[in-house]
């Protein structure tokens, strides 16, 4: 198969793209920055350089793909509407997309997308869903995966500077864990299927309550009464801003972190689990998290 791969070689594209070759399929990896193209062909693949806002060069990079993988970069802290960003992203793949002919989509969306307020961030996620829903003629299935792992290196300043995490969740607040590798895999699935696909496929490596995360954690870096404190929607406002994070993104991310402790985030979640969990369960990454807390 020929297949288009987005993302240029994140955590997600790269081992995708490198087990779509492995099976002997021809990759085409997008990358904005012309300095990947030769590790992007160093895998195998071939490197088309451009903006995945460009629905022209999409379009012509699309044409002839029997699928493709979609996502939306991460530039949505550079914005001052990040809901936009994700939503004319959208808009510019689906013109690509029916424009080129191609039939089959996947699209890297999240837990919490099936909601359309509350949710900070992931609003955007909503609309592109609701953007590439609307095409006809394609078969599109929504990857929602659940909390990254890596998300957690971002409490690494906290740690060694309070000797705390503090967040407006926590507790028993079960959270859905997910590692790059295990989207990888699924999406790699995806793309390749022959039968009939689902709409959306939810993506889940643990489940894990706050206090058994904090706990593992804790106990990986050398410091097993590692606490985890709630605070209010406020006090973590105040301190995503003292951090250096812009008013906007700060309230985005504590609406998203509120509706996580809410439990709304994860309703739709319950109700269509995946039947196989991924393979990179919390244990395996504390072992990553306590390398990196001891290097920075």
């Amino acid at each position: 198969m020929k297949i288009i791969v987005t993302g240029s070689l994140g955590n997600i594209s790269k081992p995708l793209t490198k087990e779509l070759i492995q099976k002997g399929h021809a990759i085409t990896v997008i990358s904005s920055n012309p300095e990947k193209q030769q590790a992007i062909e160093a895998l195998g693949a071939t490197a088309a350089i451009g903006s995945v806002e460009d629905a022209d060069f999409l379009t012509k990079t699309f044409s002839g793909a029997d699928a493709v993988y979609v996502m939306t970069p991460p530039n949505h802290t550079k914005t001052d509407d990040p809901r936009a960003y994700y939503r004319e992203t959208g808009i510019q793949y689906a013109q690509a997309i029916r424009q080129s002919g191609v039939k089959r989509v996947v699209h890297l969306s999240t837990m919490g997308a099936h909601l359309d307020k509350g949710t900070g961030l992931l609003l955007g996620a909503h609309d592109v869903e609701q953007v590439l829903g609307e095409l006809p003629g394609i078969s599109l299935t929504s990857l929602r995966p659940g909390y990254f792992y890596y998300n957690l290196y971002n409490y690494v300043p906290m740690i060694k500077g309070a000797g705390i995490i503090q967040a407006n969740y926590g507790g028993e607040d079960k959270i859905v864990l997910v590692s790059p590798a295990d989207i990888a895999a699924v999406a790699a699935e995806e793309l390749t299927i022959t039968g009939t696909a689902k709409k959306v496929r939810y993506i889940a490596s643990d489940e894990r309550t706050v206090n058994e995360i904090v706990y593992l954690l804790g106990t990986a870096i050398g410091k097993p009464d590692l606490k985890w404190e709630i605070c209010t929607d406020e006090q973590m406002l105040n301190g995503l801003q003292k951090a250096g994070v812009r008013p906007i993104i700060a309230a985005s991310l504590v609406e998203m972190y509120a509706c996580l402790h809410s439990g709304a985030f994860a309703e739709d979640y319950e109700q269509h689990k995946p039947i196989t969990p991924g393979k990179v369960k919390l244990e395996d990454f504390v072992k990553e998290f306590a390398t990196a807390f001891k290097q920075g």
